[in-house]
C-alpha cells in the first residue's frame, strides 16, 4: 500500500514541474511578444529545467533502484503538503488582495497621491494605490532595494550552514533530521497512519549523511516553490497579488516585466547543479563551491560595483559595469572556492564568473553561474586531470 502512496506522491511531484515548465514558456512567450528577450529566454531556460526535473523525479534511480525520485518517501510527501499550503495561503491572500482592490475602485481614488488622500487606508490599501498609481517596473531601481534584492542571495550562507554545519555545530539539516525522528518516535501512531510504519519508511537514520544530502535538496526545492508560486501570481495576475512582493514592496526591473524574478533564475540554476551532484556527475565540493560563488560573489560584485564603482566598464552587450564590481566578484570567488577546491579550480570557478559578468548572451547570469561553474571545473578537471582540493598543492 505505501510503495503505491509513495509513486503517487511522487508522479504528483512530476505533475507539478511539468506544469511550472508549462507556465515558464507560456510566460516567456509573453516576454519576447513585449520584446522582453531577456525575461523571455531566461524564463525559458528556466521552463527547460523544469522538465528536466520533472523527467529526473521519475526515472532517477536511488539507493540501488529501491525508488524513483529527486526526494525518498516520505519526503516527497511533506513536499507536496508543503506546495498544498503555498497555494492555500496564496489563494486566500488574493482573495484579501481582490477585497481591498474593489474598496479603492470605490473610494476613486486610484490616481490620487497617498499625501493628498483624506480617507484612513490600511497598509495593504496603501500598497494598492502605490502601485496602481505607478508602475512597479523601473529601469533603474534605487540603491537600497538593490540591498534588499541581493539579501536574497546570502541564502548561500543558509545552504553553507545546512550542509557543511558551522564551527562545533553539525549540519542543520542533520541536526532537523534527528529531530524529525524523535518526534516521529513520540507520536508514532499518527506517523504510521500517515506515512507507514516508521522503521520501514522512513529512510535515515540519526546522523545519517545521507539526510544532509536529501535534506539540503528539500530545502531548496521547497524554497523553489515558495518564490515561484508568488512570481506566477505576479505575473499572471498583478503585483498587488503577489504575497512576496507586498511583503518585500519590491520594486522591480523593466526586464522582469512578462518574466519571473533573479531569485527563481538562482535557484533553478542551483537545482540543477545540485541535482548533477545527486546523480553522481559532480562531486559535493565542487557544487557547493560553485552554489556559494554563484549565491554571494555576484552579489558583492554588484553591490560594490554599484556604490564604490568609480572606473567604468561597458560590457559586449553595453551594460555598464565597473572594475571595482569584477575585482570584488572574482577576488570573492576565488576566496570560496579556494578551501574547497584548491587554488588552481578555485581560479577556474572565478574566471568562469567573470566571463559570464563580462560577455553576456541574454540569459540571466543567476540562471547560468552555478550551473556554467559546475560545468567548467569538471570539464577542466577531465582535460588536465588535476585532482580537486588543496591536497594536491601540500
Amino acid at each position: 500500500m505505501w510503495y503505491i502512496v509513495a509513486n503517487i506522491y511522487n508522479f504528483t511531484f512530476s505533475v507539478f514541474f511539468f506544469v511550472l515548465a508549462g507556465f515558464m514558456f507560456l510566460i516567456a512567450s509573453r516576454g519576447f511578444k513585449s520584446n522582453n528577450r531577456y525575461g523571455g529566454r531566461s524564463t525559458g531556460i528556466c521552463g527547460m529545467i523544469f522538465v528536466i526535473l520533472g523527467y529526473a523525479n521519475l526515472f532517477l534511480p536511488r539507493e540501488n533502484g529501491k525508488f524513483f525520485g529527486l526526494l525518498p518517501y516520505p519526503f516527497n510527501g511533506f513536499m507536496i503538503w508543503w506546495i498544498g499550503i503555498i497555494m492555500i495561503i496564496s489563494f486566500i491572500f488574493g482573495l484579501i488582495m481582490r477585497k481591498n482592490i474593489k474598496k479603492i475602485k470605490h473610494l476613486k481614488i486610484i490616481g490620487v497621491p497617498l499625501s493628498e488622500i483624506n480617507v484612513k487606508l490600511t497598509p495593504l490599501q496603501k500598497y494598492v494605490v502605490m502601485i496602481k498609481n505607478e508602475s512597479p517596473y523601473k529601469e533603474q531601481i534605487p540603491f537600497r532595494m538593490e540591498l534588499i534584492r541581493k539579501t536574497f542571495h546570502l541564502s548561500g550562507i543558509l545552504i553553507l550552514i545546512a550542509y557543511y554545519g558551522f564551527f562545533f555545530l553539525p549540519p542543520l539539516t542533520s541536526l532537523i533530521n534527528d529531530a524529525i525522528i524523535i518526534f516521529i518516535n513520540q507520536t508514532e501512531g499518527l506517523y504510521n497512519v500517515l506515512w507507514g510504519d516508521i522503521i520501514l519508511q522512513y529512510p535515515f537514520s540519526f546522523s545519517d549523511h545521507k539526510a544532509v544530502i536529501n535534506l539540503t535538496f528539500f530545502a531548496l526545492i521547497a524554497a523553489l516553490f515558495f518564490s515561484i508560486i508568488s512570481e506566477l501570481i505576479r505575473v499572471l495576475l498583478g503585483s498587488e497579488y503577489s504575497l512576496f512582493n507586498v511583503i518585500t514592496k519590491s520594486v522591480l526591473r523593466n526586464n522582469e516585466f512578462n518574466a519571473i524574478g533573479p531569485q527563481i533564475y538562482l535557484l533553478a540554476g542551483v537545482i540543477l547543479s545540485y541535482l548533477f551532484y545527486i546523480m553522481g556527475l559532480a562531486p559535493g565540493d565542487v557544487i557547493m563551491a560553485a552554489i556559494l560563488i554563484a549565491c554571494l560573489s555576484d552579489a558583492l560584485a554588484a553591490i560594490i560595483g554599484r556604490r564604490y564603482g568609480q572606473h567604468k566598464v561597458k560590457c559586449i552587450n553595453g551594460d555598464i559595469k565597473s572594475i571595482e564590481g569584477f575585482i570584488a566578484g572574482m577576488g570573492s570567488a576565488f576566496l570560496i572556492g579556494l578551501i574547497p577546491l584548491g587554488p588552481f579550480y578555485a581560479l577556474v570557478g572565478a574566471i568562469i564568473l567573470f566571463l559570464i559578468d563580462y560577455f553576456p548572451i541574454s540569459i540571466a547570469d543567476n540562471v547560468l553561474n552555478p550551473i556554467m561553474i559546475t560545468v567548467g571545473i569538471m570539464i577542466i578537471g577531465i582535460i588536465t586531470g588535476f585532482p580537486i582540493g588543496l591536497g594536491f598543492f601540500l
